[in-house]
C-alpha cells in the first residue's frame, strides 16, 4: 500500500512536469532560429548581410526570438516551481502557484544573505576563491546554482503546505488569515528555513 502511494505521488509529479517540458521544444526553436540568424558567421555564410544586420526589421525580429527563447531556458527553475505547485495542489491552485513564485524568491534571497554574510559575495560581486559556477544570478539574485532542482523543491514543498493548510480555521481574532490566506504565511517561514538548510546542503552537493 505504501509503495502504491509513493508510485502515485511520483506519477503525479511526472504529470506536473509535462507542461513546462512541452514548452521547451518551442523555446528551443525560437532560440535556435534567433541565435543563428543574429550570428555574424551564419549571416555571412548564407550571404544575408544585405537584409540581416543591426538596424533592419528582420534582424530585430530574430533578436527578439533569440531573447524570448533564452528567457524561458534561463528561468526554467521558476517555471518548474510554478508548474509543480499547479499540478500537485488539490484545490485553490491559483494560490499555490502564486505562493510558489513568491517563496522561490524568498528561498533564493535567504541563500543570498547567507552567502553575503560568509564573504562569498562582496558588494554584489562573487569573491575570489569561490568555485566557478557555484554561484549564479537567478532572477537578479546572486544565489547558489541549484538549477531546476531548486524550483522543483519549492513546487513540491508549497503544494504540500497548501494541501495541508488551505482549509485551516484560525481563532476569530485571526480569522482573516484562515484558509488559503494562511498558506503564504506558513510558506514564508518554511522557505526561509529551507533556504538556510540548502545553503549548507547544496554547497556539498
Amino acid at each position: 500500500k505504501k509503495s502504491s502511494v509513493v508510485f502515485a505521488t511520483a506519477q503525479q509529479i511526472g504529470k506536473s512536469l509535462f507542461l513546462p517540458i512541452a514548452v521547451l521544444p518551442f523555446a528551443g526553436i525560437l532560440l535556435g532560429i534567433g541565435s543563428s540568424f543574429t550570428n555574424e558567421t551564419t549571416i555571412a555564410t548564407y550571404g544575408l548581410s544585405g537584409v540581416l544586420h543591426p538596424g533592419t526589421l528582420l534582424y530585430s525580429i530574430m533578436l527578439m526570438l533569440n531573447y524570448a527563447g533564452n528567457a524561458i531556458f534561463s528561468n526554467l527553475a521558476l517555471i518548474f516551481a510554478l508548474a509543480v505547485a499547479l499540478g500537485m495542489a488539490k484545490k485553490e491552485k491559483g494560490v499555490a502557484v502564486l505562493s510558489a513564485g513568491i517563496f522561490y524568491l524568498i528561498m533564493l534571497t535567504t541563500i543570498n544573505v547567507l552567502l553575503t554574510l560568509n564573504g562569498s559575495i562582496v558588494d554584489g560581486q562573487i569573491a575570489e576563491g569561490v568555485k566557478e559556477g557555484a554561484i549564479a544570478n537567478v532572477l537578479g539574485i546572486q544565489t547558489l546554482q541549484m538549477g531546476v532542482f531548486g524550483g522543483i523543491i519549492v513546487g513540491l514543498g508549497v503544494a504540500a503546505l497548501h494541501n495541508k493548510f488551505y482549509k485551516i480555521q484560525l481563532p476569530n481574532a485571526l480569522s482573516f488569515f484562515s484558509g488559503s490566506r494562511f498558506v503564504p504565511i506558513i510558506s514564508t517561514l518554511t522557505y526561509v528555513a529551507v533556504g538556510i538548510v540548502l545553503y549548507f546542503v547544496w554547497q556539498t552537493v
